[in-house]
């Protein structure tokens, strides 16, 4: 089997309209029917929703947790959280697999963890397929996806969506059988 895969100059979310049309182009042609989608304050969410909105597929985005800025705060507008439930997107928002309580102990105690062992190791492939990895799981633990699967993931570095893999669905708890299967997009740098 041959693939296309697209290798961006540099991250960022001037390559988030290209990752939709990845995805758009590999729903056409491999009949994926699930899809999941980071996004932090809601623009990526919201493309995403509004752009796969007649593909017929199940669609969860997935935000930062409530209070990982700072504390009693969401970064998701309102008007995204409205437009990307509008569109059909399922929505989710809890805690991100590798910013627990690890991570307050490594901060405070300045330990190693094997939390955020596969963190940095995950990290090698870039952080957008890093964070790829983290919301199926997530999506997977919220039973907005099935798990076994193979799901399309879109992710970035920072802002915007620059990675798109995909990968076999799993739940945190069994991520040892969670396996990347393909890398679509990421930034080459």
């Amino acid at each position: 089997m041959q693939k296309l895969v697209t290798y961006f100059e540099k991250p960022g979310r001037e390559n988030t309209g290209q990752c939709l049309e990845i995805v758009k182009g590999a729903i056409s042609d491999y009949g994926y029917k699930h899809v999941v989608v980071a996004t932090t304050t809601g623009g990526s969410g919201q493309l995403f929703a509004e752009g796969l909105k007649d593909k017929n597929i199940n669609l969860a985005v997935v935000t930062h947790s409530h209070g990982f800025k700072e504390p009693n705060t969401n970064e998701l507008t309102q008007e995204a959280r409205e437009r990307i439930v509008a569109a059909g997107a399922k929505l989710y928002t809890g805690t991100i697999l590798t910013h627990s309580l690890e991570t307050a102990l490594a901060q405070k105690f300045s330990g190693v963890y094997p939390t955020l062992l596969i963190a940095q190791t995950l990290r090698r492939f870039g952080e957008g397929i890093k964070v790829c990895c983290e919301i199926v799981m997530m999506a997977a633990d919220a039973g907005l996806i099935p798990e076994g699967e193979e799901v399309i993931a879109v992710a970035g570095t920072g802002h915007g969506a620059d990675a798109v893999a995909v990968i076999r669905s799993a739940t945190s708890k069994r991520f040892l059988e969670l396996k990347v299967l393909e890398i679509l997009a990421k930034p080459r740098g």
